[in-house]
C-alpha cells in the first residue's frame, strides 16, 4: 500500500514539533458587533492562541457560502465570506501568524460545492456547456442511484438527477468513477477530461491561497472524490497527483487528510491523516463508546471509554487498531489524534476537570501531531437542547461561542444576546479563559505546560518512536515510553478513579519526574515500580 515516493519524500520539516489550533470562526471572536466571529478576532487573538503553545492553526472554512453547512458549501473558493472579512483580512492573518512563527491552514472542501455556485447553476442547463460535467448526474430523472450513493431528482430543467455528497443542497464534484458501467454513460471514467478539468482546478484553488500566504490544507472527505472505488486505488492515485504538485511547487506546505484511515491517507501522499470518529473505532474506544458521547451513532459495539473513571474501558480496543497505522506510517507522515472538532461531542461532556488533564496528558505526549479545538483548553462543555444552525443539529452543541470572559456575552461579542450566531452556554458555572489565566492548576495553564513539555523534549514530539510498557486487556494504567536518539521519557496515564500498581520493565538507573498527579516511580530490584492514585498521571524522564 506504501507509496515508495512518499516515503522518500518526508513531510515538511516544521511538522515534527507542529501543535495545531482549531478555529471555527463563526464562535471565535465578533470583532463588528454583527453577533458572528471573524478574521480580524482571529488576529486579534493570535497571540492567545501562540501562548498555548500552538504554532500553528487549522481555519474551518471562511469561503462565500450560503452557510446551509456552516460554509461547508461554498460557493465561491476564491472569495472570503463576508462575514468573516475579505480576501484582504485572511491575507493579513497569515501575515501576522508568520510573524510570530506560525502557521495557517485552510479547509478544503474538494468534494462537493454549494447548490448556489456557478459550476453548479451551469451545469444545472439544458444541453451542454464546459461544467455540464463538473458535477455527477444521472442521464434520466427516474432512475435510482447506484448502491452507496444518494440523488436528488427534479431539481432543474436538466435531464437527469445529481448526486449528493451529504446534504441535498451538496453536489458531488465529478472526479470520475473507478470502475465505470459502460452501460451507464454518465459514469465517467477518472481519466476524462472532464474530470481531469475538475482535479486541476481544485489544484488552482490550492496555488491561489498558497501564493497568498497560506500553509496548506485540511481536506474535507478526502476519502470520497472517486465513486464506486471501493479499496480506493483511483482516490489514493488522484491525491497522490495533488502531492506531487505539493512537492514540486509547495515543498514546505503541508496536506491534512480527513479520511481516519492514516495507513491508506498517507500512503496516497497526506503529510497527515486524523484517528478520529469514520473509520476505525479505536478513538471511539478512548472517548467516544458511550451513546451519548457518539453523536453520530457509528459505533454501537465498541467498549466502554477507556478515559473514563469507571475504569471498565480496554486500552488494547485502541492500540491494536493505532499501532498498525503508526508502524505502517512511522517514516512518512504523522497521525494525529485530536481533542475533538465541531463535528463530534466535546471532549469535556461527562468528565471534570481532573479528567481532562489525564486525558490531555494522553493527548500532548503520542506521537504524530496533536490538534486543540478552540475551547477544548478550558473543558468547554456541549451544549444540549439547542435549535440547529446552519445544518450543525446534533453537532450544534460542540460550536457555542468561545468564552473569553465572564462579562456580557463571555466577552465573544457586543451584539444583543438574540443576534449572535449561537447562544452562550447559560451554565453559571461555564469556564472561562479569563478564570483560568489566572489559576496556575487550571486545564488552560495545564495544557501550557505539556505543550512546553513537548517542545523541550523531542522525543515527545512527532517523530519520537511510541513503546507501550504496560497495555493490558481490560486493565489500568496505560504506560508507554517515547524515545528519540539519547532521550527516553516515560508517560504513565490512569484515568480510572482506582489507584493502580504496576511492576515495568525499563532499562535504566534514573527516572526523573517532570510532570506528574498522584504518581511516583521507584526501582524494584530491576524492575520500576509505578503506583498511581485513581484519575492520575505521570511524565518521567529516564536515563541510562
Amino acid at each position: 500500500m506504501r507509496c515508495t515516493h512518499f516515503m522518500e519524500s518526508r513531510p515538511p520539516t516544521w511538522l515534527a514539533d507542529a501543535f495545531f489550533y482549531e478555529v471555527y470562526p463563526q464562535s471565535f471572536l465578533d470583532t463588528n458587533g454583527d453577533g458572528i466571529g471573524d478574521l480580524p478576532g482571529v488576529i486579534a487573538k493570535l497571540d492567545y492562541i501562540r501562548s498555548l503553545g500552538c504554532n500553528a492553526i487549522w481555519l474551518n472554512p471562511c469561503f462565500e457560502s450560503p452557510f446551509g453547512d456552516a460554509g461547508y458549501d461554498i460557493s465561491d473558493f476564491y472569495k472570503v465570506a463576508p462575514r468573516y472579512g475579505s480576501n484582504a483580512d485572511l491575507t493579513r492573518l497569515f501575515k501576522e501568524a508568520h510573524k510570530r512563527g506560525m502557521r495557517v491552514c485552510l479547509d478544503l472542501v474538494a468534494g462537493h460545492t454549494s447548490t448556489e455556485h456557478p459550476w453548479f447553476k451551469q451545469s444545472s442547463k439544458d444541453g451542454s456547456n464546459s461544467f455540464t460535467n463538473r458535477y455527477v448526474w444521472m442521464n434520466n430523472v427516474f432512475s435510482g442511484p447506484p448502491p452507496g450513493l444518494s440523488m436528488i431528482s427534479g431539481f432543474s430543467e436538466r435531464e437527469g438527477n445529481y448526486i449528493t455528497n451529504f446534504f441535498h443542497f451538496q453536489p458531488a464534484l465529478n472526479y470520475g468513477f473507478a470502475k465505470p458501467d459502460p452501460q451507464k454513460p454518465w459514469q465517467l471514467p477518472v481519466d476524462h477530461p472532464d474530470c481531469l478539468a475538475t482535479r486541476e482546478e481544485m489544484k488552482n484553488i490550492m496555488r491561489y491561497w498558497l501564493d497568498a500566504g497560506a500553509d496548506g490544507f485540511r481536506v474535507d472527505m478526502a476519502s470520497s472524490l472517486v465513486k464506486g472505488d471501493k479499496d480506493f486505488k483511483e482516490t489514493m492515485k488522484l491525491w497522490a497527483d495533488m502531492r506531487a504538485m505539493y512537492d514540486a511547487e509547495y515543498p514546505d506546505a503541508v496536506l491534512i487528510a480527513e479520511w481516519s484511515d492514516p495507513a491508506r491517507a498517507i500512503a496516497a501522499g497526506f503529510h497527515i491523516d486524523f484517528l478520529i470518529h469514520f473509520n476505525d473505532p479505536s478513538y471511539t474506544s478512548l472517548f467516544r463508546s458511550e451513546p451519548e458521547r457518539d453523536l453520530f451513532g457509528f459505533f454501537k459495539n465498541v467498549p466502554p471509554s477507556f478515559f473514563d473513571r469507571k475504569g471498565k474501558g480496554d486500552i488494547c480496543a485502541f492500540l491494536d487498531s493505532y499501532l498498525k497505522h503508526f508502524r505502517k506510517t512511522r517514516r512518512s507522515g504523522y497521525i494525529s489524534i485530536p481533542s475533538g472538532n465541531h463535528d463530534i461531542m466535546r471532549l469535556a461532556e461527562g468528565r471534570t476537570m481532573d479528567e481532562l488533564k489525564v486525558a490531555f496528558t494522553f493527548l500532548m505526549t503520542m506521537p504524530g501531531v496533536p490538534y486543540l479545538y478552540c475551547g477544548d483548553e478550558i473543558g468547554m462543555g456541549y451544549v444540549r437542547g439547542l435549535v440547529s444552525k446552519e445544518g450543525g443539529y446534533n453537532r450544534t452543541g460542540s460550536r457555542t461561542p468561545m468564552q473569553w470572559t465572564k462579562g456580557r456575552n463571555a466577552g465573544f461579542s457586543t451584539a444583543p444576546a438574540k443576534n449572535l450566531y449561537l447562544s452562550i452556554d447559560p451554565a453559571r458555572n461555564r469556564p472561562t479563559i479569563e478564570a483560568q489565566e489566572k489559576d496556575p492548576d487550571s486545564l488552560l495553564n495545564h495544557i501550557r505546560q505539556l505543550a512546553t513539555l513537548r517542545r523541550e523534549h523531542p522525543a515527545l514530539g512527532g517523530d519520537g518512536d511510541f513503546e507501550p510498557l504496560y497495555a493490558k486487556r481490560n486493565r489500568y494504567p496505560f504506560v508507554y515510553q517515547r524515545k528519540l536518539g539519547g532521550q527516553r521519557v516515560l508517560v504513565a496515564v490512569n484515568p480510572s478513579d482506582q489507584p493502580v500498581t504496576v511492576m515495568i520493565e525499563a532499562s535504566c538507573s534514573k527516572a526523573t519526574v517532570l510532570d506528574g498527579v498522584d504518581t511516583t516511580m521507584e526501582r524494584a530490584g530491576k524492575k520500576w515500580l509505578i503506583r498511581m492514585g485513581g484519575v492520575s498521571s505521570g511524565i518521567f524522564t529516564l536515563e541510562a
